[in-house]
């Protein structure tokens, strides 16, 4: 295999623009909402709302969480990339399966188990243990995809050169896995930004909390839509941070490959520390909250809260995931074939706009739609379509996310050949890209879904009448310590979200021989 840096053609299509107009101007509805009711308030209430005491401890909390738990996903996330992919791993086949796991189970249920069993996890430290151990497979995901898919002959090559074991990988693992590894870290510092359930049950005061409680208790939009211009900015810092860091080209192989496998670094007397290591996170990942959630189902419950059938919550979240995965997939395809294919300052600008709604709270998301359907679309108001579309904004970046790294490791000549013998664009990509790109739309579609079935804050306040998911019903119970009702619910959406999580795992060998 053989990496080329791949520059922007002179002519961009016209249809493939539009259509990633479309939908970037989809996704940026919460942020015209936000910005349009920020713009409402006078300068000097602006003034006196943002320069509050509590907006600074909010941004240093925020800050202090976000950088954490990212440095911690991507240590964690890199380190058992290379491990499961590059080592000789006893057991790798299933340390590569449960390493991924802990992304099936949603975050605000890892922490309901934790603090089901201790209150010692309230706090910073609890919010930093909880998130991170949930959300360091959005970095391993896709690192770990791209270590399988390297040339081993460039190691060699290093080796050969005198480099030793350390050089080699950050000179020039460490290079080739940036985009990927750059990649994930953004979810992931994005989605804490916008998380309010998790912080919410272990009483860690966020942005994102502090703009629930304005919507839901003081009813005050003028100093939530302050705060989530705040948000905004700092989804704005994050992404120039990680354009700057990836840098303006992109890298696509040219050729199929080495077809020898990798020689696997042996571990020797490491064996048994890192087999410690892997055991270890294996068992606070996965172990602490299976065991909640066992011990939750054993022991049972009672609640004067009115009973639902856990059946017809989990056919509405299955339709609803499929529903949303499918959009969310179609839409960023446009958005991730300009930014790879025909990147320029247009197609940075219009890639980047749509993350930023994922700095946003559910609540944000929310409340945006209901304005614009009120407004321009009253018929949609309350039904499931409006749903539909606050997950598709939520989400459509971790589906661009994972289209856009798959698109890196297609040979763009194939696609020019295509062109050179005089097929339509739009032939060449039906016969020729999307064939090559089917693994990385599973992959991407399988990661919406696996999200969208356990979101909660804009569920609860966009569902239609009489609709409940298996989240928003978990909530409702745990809201009134009902642990042991609330158990059934949560392991229905665990056992829900393992089947698009082992998909992800199946795919990683898909992604890295496209």
């Amino acid at each position: 295999m053989t990496l080329i840096r791949l520059r922007a053609p002179g002519r961009v299509p016209l249809p493939l623009v539009t259509a990633g107009l479309v939908t970037a101007t989809v996704v940026a509805l919460p942020v015209v909402f936000v910005l349009a009711e920020a713009g409402g308030v006078g300068w000097a209430q602006a003034r006196s709302l943002l320069l509050r005491p509590t907006v600074a401890q909010l941004l240093g909390s925020t800050a202090a969480l976000t950088a954490a738990v990212t440095a911690l996903s991507v240590v964690i996330g890199v380190a058992a990339a290379w491990c499961t992919e590059r080592a000789d791993l006893p057991g790798v086949r299933v340390w590569r399966v449960l390493v991924v796991l802990p992304v099936a189970i949603p975050e605000f249920v890892s922490g309901y188990s934790w603090v089901s069993l201790t209150q010692a996890v309230q706090g910073l430290g609890g919010a930093v243990l909880i998130s991170t151990l949930s959300l360091y497979p959005l970095v391993y995901l896709p690192v770990a995809a791209m270590l399988r898919g390297r040339d081993p002959a460039q190691d060699d090559v290093a080796r050969a050169l005198g480099l030793g074991p350390g050089a080699v990988f950050w000179r020039v693992t460490v290079p080739q896995i940036r985009p990927a590894l750059l990649g994930g870290a953004l979810i992931v510092a994005l989605h804490l930004l916008g998380e309010y359930g998790t912080f919410a049950i272990v009483r860690y005061p966020t942005f994102a909390t502090e703009i629930f409680t304005e919507y839901d208790l003081g009813f005050d939009p003028a100093a939530a839509a302050l705060l989530s211009v705040v948000l905004v900015v700092l989804c704005v810092a994050l992404l120039g941070g990680e354009t700057r860091l990836t840098g303006a080209a992109r890298q696509a192989r040219v050729g199929g490959g080495a077809p020898r496998p990798a020689v696997p670094v042996r571990l020797g007397r490491l064996t048994p520390l890192v087999l410690a290591g892997f055991t270890g996170l294996a068992a606070l990942a996965l172990g602490v909250p299976v065991g909640s959630l066992g011990y939750w189902l054993i022991r049972g419950g009672s609640t004067t809260l009115p009973p639902a059938s856990i059946w017809a919550a989990a056919g509405s979240t299955l339709t609803l995931g499929a529903a949303a995965a499918a959009v969310a997939t179609l839409l960023a395809l446009p958005v991730a074939l300009l930014a790879v294919r025909h990147r320029g300052r247009l197609t940075v600008l219009l890639e980047r706009s749509t993350y930023l709604a994922q700095a946003l709270p559910g609540v944000v998301v929310a409340l945006a739609l209901v304005f614009f359907a009120l407004h321009y679309a009253s018929s949609v108001y309350q039904s499931a379509p409006l749903l539909v579309l606050a997950y598709v904004v939520l989400f459509l970046p971790l589906a661009l996310i994972v289209l856009r790294a798959t698109l890196t490791q297609i040979p763009p000549g194939l696609t020019e050949t295509g062109r050179s013998l005089g097929r339509r664009p739009i032939t060449v990509l039906v016969r020729v890209t999307l064939p090559l790109l089917g693994p990385g739309l599973a992959a991407a579609a399988a990661l919406v879904f696996l999200s969208t079935t356990t979101e909660l804050t804009a569920t609860l306040l966009l569902r239609p009448t009489g609709l409940q998911t298996l989240a928003t019903q978990f909530w409702v119970y745990t809201s009134g310590l009902a642990y042991g009702t609330a158990a059934p619910y949560a392991a229905l959406m665990v056992t829900v979200s393992a089947l698009p999580t082992y998909l992800l795992t199946r795919r990683i060998d898909s992604l890295s021989t496209t």
